[in-house]
């Protein structure tokens, strides 16, 4: 909770309503069947979500009204294009979300500043790059740029990124066959593998059921935290036909498990 914030839009933050795991289940379900009402109460069962991505934004002079309405923004969109059959819990899906919808809007109106040492460094690097594309007839890579001026690939890495602007986790990438890819699908995850889900849920008997590829492509995108282009390379397949056999997989697994 912000400190001394207790009403945010007209919202008393110490009354927002919270809901039990079997309710956002219910709740999600209907909102897939088109329940604007199911879709209002799991909204407002979310909004602390929206609270908690706000800390990181306290004491740095916005206002936190309307940094509060940009975050429900980033909610409502995470509401609408959650898939449950992914495995991912809703709050792991919509925090970056929302933080990203708050970011965008910060960096539109001027808000986040970069600094100047990280500009200087940002231009110095594409300058180089140019010179050096010109001279040699071919892109230099990031260390050769990072090396001829005097810096660690990792900081001029982190000089350009602070000029990029914030893109949302569901921006698309890539369309074939009416499988659209997300930029999601091409982040790893290194800490929130299948092994969390193994806690709670028999996994194991659920991809006895899947077929050959399918369980490789669960394996490696789960257990391994591969992405879907890793994925692809591995097993010689396009990247689209990975997404399409993940989501077939997953989707058997949870009709099993929820059986």
């Amino acid at each position: 909770m912000i400190p001394g914030k207790v009403e945010i839009c007209g919202v008393n933050t110490s009354k927002l309503p919270t809901l039990k795991p079997e309710e956002r289940t219910r709740l999600m379900e209907q909102i897939k069947q088109g329940n604007r009402e199911a879709r209002e109460t799991y909204i407002r069962g979310n909004l602390r979500l929206v609270l908690s991505v706000l800390k990181r934004f306290n004491g740095q002079g916005q206002n936190m009204d309307d940094l509060f309405q940009i975050g429900c923004i980033g909610l409502m969109k995470a509401v609408d294009h959650f898939d449950p059959s992914l495995g991912v819990l809703y709050s792991t899906y919509a925090v970056p979300m929302i933080q990203g919808e708050i970011r965008r809007y910060l960096r539109d109106m001027g808000f986040i500043r970069v600094p100047r040492s990280l500009k200087d460094t940002a231009y110095k690097a594409i300058y180089t790059r140019e010179l050096m594309t010109k001279a040699q007839s071919k892109e230099p890579t990031l260390s050769e740029v990072a090396d001829q001026i005097g810096l660690t690939k990792e900081e001029v890495v982190y000089a350009l990124d602070a000029l990029q602007t914030p893109m949302s986790l569901y921006e698309p990438v890539y369309s074939e066959g009416g499988d659209t890819l997300y930029i999601m699908d091409q982040i790893s995850d290194k800490k929130n593998k299948e092994e969390t889900w193994v806690e709670h849920l028999s996994l194991y008997d659920a991809m006895h059921l899947l077929n050959e590829r399918e369980y490789e492509i669960i394996s490696l995108r789960f257990f391994e935290g591969k992405t879907q282009m890793e994925v692809a390379n591995q097993i010689g397949i396009s990247q689209a036909q990975v997404s399409r056999l993940e989501k077939n997989a997953l989707k058997t697994m949870r009709n099993y498990l929820s059986a």
